[in-house]
């Protein structure tokens, strides 16, 4: 019989090397004697005011090494026009977002947090419901967004309204302390996150790679790269292997060792990092309009596995990467301080009505915008000025239910380019919250019939779209437009004009807009031809 041996494969909640922390206060931590030991109480509003301040900080403030990842990318010479325009814009944004107005991107996610109570930590309140309550304060007193929807029946839902529930886990350790993981979670990288039970046959180099390769090149452009990757390989079972990359995309195992130990030890795998960044870098897509900048960094896992199974995940952390680490322990509430500085790249942000690109007039007919567009081809850059219709899932879907029950679609979905996008909140005396685009590929099932009545000509989203919807602009003569992803606040701030509801009012963030834009960035992804930058 072997000796025995243990790891519990979880997470460190330790924030980045070299990272500070600021302390929040003393308020709500008592030191208690329970015989011999000393046990410190840690109450509610300490959890609430930590979780409150975490979240309300991802919205608005980047780690350092992600802005100096982007300055990177702006200065690198071998880099693409296209990515480094999006670098400079991501820059920008950024900039804007320090402001503590707009958040930096439309999507400020779902909250999670996983927390470590050490043994000789004392609560007096119900954790989870605490830390929960300081997220739900984040979201409602700033301008985020809220985007969960709970079901009333199996097909029915509707908003929550307040961004709730949380995902809340709480385990414990040895420590003398509570330490947490924040995560604001976004929606468009969440759906990259895939999983596929493999065997031993995966366990060689070529195999390896080859999957890699097919599974990283099906992520796209969607989930607004830069993308931090994260890769799990094995698994006891397939949840281990999924929740181990997503949080290894979001750096939350690096603490492990290089090596493996035979025993079951998780590990990280070097060589296969820099192959992961390889392939991304050989795929072409870049940060998101072509290019070698698709990842900035990679994790790649190796985990125990049952012999007749071999679990590969893959998750990403889009560029907005909402992770933040605090504690509480005897000296006070801390938590990871974010970089309150971007101006120090202001010689690199680039404003997103830079010149160079042409302008494209969108208060002329239909007609006379695909006119303009008819000079451009796919991967130029191009600014956009006049009215969009702001239109996503929900009211697509709705839309097509009208037209299946009455033939008819409504006017503005003829007369205007439609921009896939949900806004966040809208700060007093501005015309919108933060508002970027959106994953376009959720609307790929309405493009043909929408196209094929004299609808949704020109659309506006992020990211590559199945090819029936390549085929459908070159059958009617439509355009896909790009914007870019992650860069909400400057868009909003610099670019909308004005905004208001003209339909389903009722779906909150989903209600179909009518805005004004001036000089919106955009490029063009499918032309009139069919052919795609991607």
């Amino acid at each position: 019989m072997s000796e025995f041996h243990y790891q519990a494969i979880l997470p460190k909640p330790s924030a980045g090397k070299g990272a500070l922390f600021r302390k929040l206060g003393p308020d709500g931590i008592a030191m208690r004697r329970c015989g011999d030991r000393r046990l410190l109480e840690v109450s509610a509003s300490a959890l609430e005011q930590l979780a409150y301040e975490a979240f309300r900080d991802m919205a608005f403030f980047f780690p350092s090494h992600v802005l100096e990842q982007w300055a990177a990318i702006a200065r690198d010479a071998d880099a693409g026009q296209n990515e480094r325009f999006v670098a400079g814009t991501l820059l920008a944004n950024a900039i804007i977002s320090a402001q503590e107005v707009l958040p930096a991107c439309q999507d400020t996610g779902v909250a999670e947090i996983i927390g470590f109570r050490g043994r000789d930590v004392l609560t007096t309140c119900d954790e989870a419901a605490a830390l929960s309550r300081g997220a739900f304060n984040a979201y409602n007193r700033h301008n985020l967004r809220q985007s969960l929807v709970a079901a009333t029946d199996m097909f029915n839902e509707a908003n929550t309204g307040d961004n709730m529930p949380a995902q809340v886990e709480i385990f414990t350790d040895d420590s003398a302390a509570c330490n947490f993981v924040f995560i604001a979670k976004g929606g468009g990288s969440s759906n990259k996150t895939s999983l596929s039970q493999e065997s031993k046959a995966v366990l060689e180099g070529p195999a390896l790679e080859s999957l890699l390769r097919e599974r990283l090149s099906r992520i796209g452009v969607a989930a607004c790269p830069p993308y931090h990757v994260g890769i799990a390989i094995g698994g006891t079972s397939p949840e281990q292997a999924l929740k181990t990359a997503k949080l290894a995309s979001l750096g939350l195992y690096d603490s492990l060792p290089r090596t493996g130990d035979g025993r079951g030890g998780a590990f990280r795998c070097p060589q296969w990092e820099e192959k992961v960044l390889e392939i991304m870098q050989s795929l072409g897509l870049g940060a998101q309009f072509g290019g070698r900048h698709m990842a900035t960094d990679a994790r790649v896992i190796r985990l125990p596995r049952h012999s007749a199974s071999c679990s590969v995940a893959i998750s990403v952390s889009c560029s907005a990467h909402r992770v933040i680490c605090g504690r509480i322990d005897a000296d006070g509430v801390w938590l990871e301080e974010l970089d309150r500085q971007p101006e120090r790249f202001a010689d690199l942000a680039a404003d997103a009505g830079a010149a160079g690109a042409a302008e494209i007039r969108l208060d002329v007919p239909m007609g006379e915008i695909i006119t303009q567009l008819s000079s451009c081809r796919a991967g130029d850059r191009i600014r956009l000025s006049g009215p969009l219709v702001v239109a996503r899932d929900i009211a697509h879907q709705r839309i097509k239910a009208e037209f299946d029950r009455t033939c008819k679609l409504p006017d503005y979905f003829r007369n205007h380019p439609v921009y896939y996008a949900g806004p966040a909140k809208t700060p007093p005396t501005m015309a919108s919250g933060s508002l970027g685009p959106t994953t376009a590929q959720r609307m790929d099932p309405y493009m043909e019939t929408f196209m094929a009545n004299g609808a949704c000509l020109v659309t506006l989203g992020k990211g590559n779209r199945h090819p029936s919807v390549s085929e459908s602009c070159r059958r009617h003569k439509g355009y896909f437009l790009g914007t870019i992803g992650g860069a909400a606040a400057i868009l909003a701030k610099n670019h909308v004009l004005s905004s208001e509801i003209i339909d389903y009012p009722e779906l909150g963030m989903e209600a179909v807009r009518l805005i004004t834009v001036r000089d919106l960035p955009a490029f063009v992804i499918i032309d009139a031809e069919g052919n795609s930058i991607y």
